[in-house]
């Protein structure tokens, strides 16, 4: 089972994974300071000042904290965009990659199997 789990491990989708993982919760820190620290205060600007993560509505003890969910909105929609964009940028790398591979001139075809076995056997036969 080891032997399996260290197979598992070693494959390079599992890899990635982790490193896309890694590098999702590093970009998650920097679209929510985005988000808080300029997005929130430009938008505040336009709309008279109001604070997203302050709004809320309250119904006797319990509390609806709208505008949280507004900011994780934002943020939802500034992480899409993101992510579409670099996958974008990747198919159009792969494509060109593709194109350049298309565009090599296909290398000449020598002689098949069949080919040679019956020249090998000509020249056993002058012999």
């Amino acid at each position: 089972m080891l032997n399996e789990f260290k197979s598992f491990i070693a494959k390079g989708n599992v890899m990635d994974m982790a490193v896309g993982i890694i590098l999702g919760a590093a970009f998650t820190a920097i679209v929510t300071s985005l988000v808080d620290d300029m997005i929130n205060p430009l938008l505040g600007l336009f709309i008279g000042g109001i604070d997203f993560g302050g709004l809320k509505v309250s119904v006797g003890d319990a509390s609806f904290n709208y505008g949280n969910f507004i900011n994780a909105v934002i943020k939802f929609l500034i992480v899409a965009w993101v992510v579409f964009l670099l996958v974008k940028g990747v198919n159009r790398l792969k494509d060109m990659s593709m194109k350049k591979e298309e565009a090599k001139p296909a290398a000449p075809a020598g002689p098949s199997q069949v080919d040679l076995l019956k020249d090998i056997l000509a020249e056993l036969k002058k012999a």
